[in-house]
């Protein structure tokens, strides 16, 4: 039988996972797995579905981050920082292209994420969860104004103005604490 080649419009490199614990609690080949998924997998199907929509002029990529990507938080943190750069940063390299770029960044998003890392959530404030629906929405319409970076929801926005103001040295107590507490994202 003979395949058609289905070009992809949009892609969504929404795969990730949270490791319970904190740094050195967790098992090197887990905080391994998690670099493998966040970032290299990002990268290879990113670059993958962009050749072909460049070649076509047209397309986007949307790469989940989370808002954990702007505070000190161990590997989970870093590999979501490096999502937002590296979507910033290829998205200005195909500027001009016809394809979009953005890195989104969800707060509390009420998924099984939490629930698959045996993460707990009953002390997160019910002000803090978002409804991945509106997420979503949210972030096509960021897309199609040609965002690089998505912080649905003014909460989230408001709390991410607080972190550009906090000193990192307290941030980052602040943002351990509250890692132990609940977990990523």
């Amino acid at each position: 039988p003979t395949s058609r080649k289905r070009p992809v419009d949009l892609l969504v490199n929404n795969a990730g996972f949270g490791n319970k614990g904190r740094f050195l609690e967790v098992g090197m080949a887990d905080e391994l797995r998690m670099m493998k998924v966040h970032c290299e997998a990002v990268l290879r199907l990113t670059a993958a579905a962009t050749a072909s929509m460049r070649e076509r002029r047209r397309g986007g990529v949307v790469n989940v981050a989370s808002v954990a990507a702007f505070v000190p938080r161990g590997t989970y943190g870093a590999s979501k920082a490096w999502v937002v750069q590296f979507t910033q940063g290829a998205a200005r390299d195909l500027a001009g292209s016809g394809v979009r770029l953005m890195a989104l960044c969800p707060g509390f998003v009420r998924t099984e994420f939490h629930q698959r890392a045996g993460m707990g959530t009953d002390g997160i404030p019910g002000w803090m969860w978002l409804d991945a629906d509106k997420v979503v929405s949210d972030a096509l319409a960021d897309l199609a104004r040609g965002r690089t970076l998505s912080v649905p929801d003014p909460r989230y926005k408001a709390l991410m103005g607080v972190v550009k103001l906090t000193p990192r040295g307290l941030l980052g107590g602040i943002s351990s604490r509250a890692g132990r507490k609940y977990g990523p994202r």
